[in-house]
C-alpha cells in the first residue's frame, strides 16, 4: 500500500462558475489536474484549506426563509 494522502473527490465533479472551485471537493481545475504529480506535503496544505473554502459555495437560495423579514 501506498504511503499517499487520498485524494477529497466525492465525484461529484462541477466547477462553480463564479468562486472556480469544485462543489464537491472544494479544490481549483489546477489542483485537480496537479493532484497526481503533487508530493505528499503540497497535497496535504490543500487539504488543510478545504474547509475553509467549502462556505464560499453555500449560498442562500431563497424559498420560504428568503422570503420572510429577519
Amino acid at each position: 500500500m501506498r504511503d499517499e494522502i487520498d485524494s477529497p473527490c466525492v465525484k461529484l465533479c462541477v466547477i462553480h462558475p463564479e468562486e472556480r472551485l469544485c462543489v464537491g471537493c472544494y479544490r481549483t481545475i489546477e489542483e485537480i489536474s496537479q493532484w497526481s504529480r503533487l508530493a505528499p506535503a503540497a497535497r496535504a496544505v490543500i487539504m488543510a484549506d478545504l474547509a475553509e473554502r467549502a462556505p464560499r459555495l453555500i449560498k442562500r437560495r431563497g424559498g420560504r426563509m428568503g422570503r420572510l423579514d429577519r
